[in-house]
């Protein structure tokens, strides 16, 4: 199986998922995301593996969302894959919900918008100290009205989630370890040696128990899926206005957004 946009290993019982574009902090195509899940069906099929790790190659980035510089006025191109990065993204967030073996993030750098969504939805997220987290939405003109919102208000409440998403501020791998947001920070030459430790003890775990609780699990929130569809078709409606336009292009110039005349 051949990848372009990740690299895909398989070992002793763990399938590891590898963002590959360190170059763009690892900000994903639709390509990217299309290989994602293709990676992740062939460790949901695969008998022999027990976990699956996602995380990005380098030390700079997790992932940063969906790459800007794909985006115009109509939205995020393919860039030849077969799905839009929307769709691909929610396809993602699907497959790492359903696939019934633990998935845990390994968050070795940035963990922004899009990526930082795909790192709530893992089963588990372990991150170095210099991991930094945060959505940005509503500064370059985005939002995710499903797992990205709902879900993560399940998990630091209400009032953290509406600060998260309102202010688009950074949180450090502490102050993410201390809203309940993840699981557990090391230090960064400690990262992989940690993850693969907690690999390890479930791979000593029965596997069926595992899968039932997983499903036991996401059934309390599984009515968000049918709410980010919907936000979906919304949110490639809303790429085409004039307010995402300025957010986009005051990201690519480098410069504060002027969302000042849309309040008008």
């Amino acid at each position: 199986m051949e990848f372009k946009e990740i690299i895909y290993e398989k070992k002793d019982g763990i399938a590891k998922v590898i963002i590959n574009r360190p170059e763009r902090y690892n900000a994903f195509t639709s390509l990217t995301l299309e290989e994602i899940y293709e990676a992740f069906r062939d460790a949901w099929i695969d008998r022999e593996i027990g976990v699956v790790v996602l995380t990005g190659s380098g030390e700079k980035a997790f992932s940063t969302g969906g790459d800007q510089k794909t985006k115009d006025d109509e939205g995020y191109g393919k860039g030849g894959a077969v799905f839009g990065l929307l769709e691909a993204h929610g396809q993602v967030i699907n497959i790492i919900r359903a696939i019934p073996k633990p998935v845990i993030a390994m968050v070795n750098g940035y963990a922004i918008g899009g990526g930082h969504v795909l790192q709530v939805v893992c089963d588990l997220t372990i991150a170095s100290e210099t991991a930094r987290f945060g959505q940005a939405g509503p500064k370059v003109g985005s939002f995710d009205a499903g797992f990205g919102s709902v879900y993560l208000a399940r998990i630091v409440g209400e009032k953290k989630a509406r600060e998260i998403w309102y202010l688009c501020r950074q949180y450090s791998a502490q102050e993410a370890l201390d809203m309940k947001l993840i699981n557990k920070v090391v230090p960064a030459a400690e990262l992989e040696k940690e993850v693969e430790t907690w690999c390890q003890e479930i791979l000593q775990k029965a596997p069926y128990t595992l899968a039932y609780l997983k499903a036991s699990f996401n059934a309390d929130t599984d009515h968000v899926s049918g709410i980010g569809t919907m936000a979906m078709h919304a949110l490639d409606l809303y790429y085409k206005t004039e307010e995402s336009h300025e957010g986009v292009q005051a990201f690519l110039e480098k410069r504060p957004p002027d969302f000042n005349k849309f309040r008008k």
